[in-house]
């Protein structure tokens, strides 16, 4: 049984999808949408550099991270986003997922200004967010990110009593479900607003590396810009995404350092260090941006084909970045289990990433698609979701 501030959560997404669809057969060979789970080859060297350190699985791992794979994140931030970092600012995750929970408990104060505090979300949103705002026992607010919006939440247009209780945000850029990327003049607005109204931000970057032409702009860069002190922004980075590394379980979080101090010490009483060969591996995958570049080709020739396949279809939007497409619908869940039961291809009903509010659901009305699989299989799905929705 769950305490009772977890009573309200609704069904994790994949589950409930599963029920809804799995009681019916495939109308067609299945093509499954649904997850984020990159398809494309991990480097070639993974292999190597694993067997070359299996023998440390017999050690306890370093908790914040190996000095070498310290040093290879540090080195992929400066050249990413000339931003240079310490050691002390950084520590890696057992998976980014675990990153965005544990943050929120190490960093979030019980009360703020005397009342029961706030943790902002974007709606839709990755629900992990929502879990950890109420393991904090706080009150979670979410923010409608909608094409209105630039699919971003627009958390300045809040009102200051809700702000002034705010203790941390949440926002993902490149947005998951949406692709809509962050500019500069977005976090600049955002430091400004999380600076007059003292909360963190913590950023989920887990897309950053997939994108169209031009690299999205990271709020470390943004903090650098503003000269803000780095201990108001958290950010998180993920392999799954950038290197096809899902399984590997390894990301990182990075900070100022007392952010960070206070993160690696609950990682110490309750957290699980990712072991030390599987670190081995991380700090190669950050060293090296071949993979990468070829990774964003391959993403970059199913962005097309979904461009030319849904070409004047009304409302489709071709993302900035990530690998999902957000496509409109009238009903997610009917179109969801329409595709199913016609044709075989799964995707998330978009209601099944946000929660209802004043102004309605912003899931409702929409898919979610995800481009991971080989490219002939994703040409093949989008095809026939335009064929069977949209004409």
């Amino acid at each position: 049984m769950y305490p009772e501030r977890f009573s309200n959560l609704p069904a994790y997404a994949f589950p409930r999808l599963r029920s809804l669809l799995d009681v019916h057969e495939a109308g067609g060979t299945p093509i499954n949408m649904t997850i984020g789970e990159p398809q494309h080859t991990f480097p070639d060297f993974v292999p190597g550099v694993l067997a070359r350190s299996v023998s440390e699985f017999n050690k306890y791992p370093v908790n914040e991270g190996a000095p070498e794979l310290l040093a290879a994140v540090c080195g992929w931030v400066t050249r990413r986003y000339s931003v240079d970092l310490t050691p002390d600012r950084v520590m890696a995750l057992n998976g980014t997922r675990e990153g965005l929970y544990n943050a929120a408990m190490a960093l979030a104060p019980e009360v703020k200004n005397g009342q029961k505090p706030v943790v902002l979300l974007p709606n839709p949103f990755y629900q992990v967010y929502a879990v950890a705002a109420l393991s904090v026992t706080a009150e979670p607010v979410m923010v409608p990110a909608t094409a209105e919006t630039g699919h971003l939440p627009d958390y300045a247009s809040l009102p200051a009593d809700v702000l002034d209780r705010t203790t941390i945000c949440y926002i993902c850029s490149p947005a998951n479900p949406q692709g809509a990327v962050a500019d500069k003049a977005y976090w600049a607005q955002l430091i400004a607003l999380a600076e007059k109204h003292d909360f963190k931000i913590f950023a989920d970057e887990c897309y950053c590396e997939i994108y169209r032409d031009t690299p999205p702009t990271g709020v470390l860069e943004a903090v650098a810009d503003t000269g803000c002190d780095p201990e108001r922004v958290v950010a998180f980075h993920s392999l799954s995404k950038r290197s096809n590394l899902a399984g590997l379980r390894s990301g990182f979080v990075a900070s100022g350092p007392k952010n960070i101090a206070e993160i690696r010490q609950l990682r110490t009483y309750a957290g699980s260090p990712l072991p030390m060969p599987l670190q081995r591996v991380a700090e190669a995958v950050w060293n090296d941006e071949a993979h990468v570049e070829e990774n964003r080709r391959l993403y970059a020739e199913k962005f097309d084909d979904a461009d030319e396949i849904f070409a004047g279809v009304e409302g489709y939007a071709s993302p900035e970045a990530g690998f999902f497409l957000w496509l409109p619908v009238e009903d997610g869940e009917a179109a969801a289990l329409t595709l199913w039961r016609e044709d075989g291809v799964r995707v998330l009903p978009g209601a099944y990433l946000s929660r209802p509010g004043p102004a309605g659901d912003p899931g409702q009305g929409y898919i979610r698609v995800a481009l991971v699989a080989p490219k002939q299989q994703t040409r093949r799905g989008l095809t026939l979701i335009r064929d069977r929705l949209y004409t």
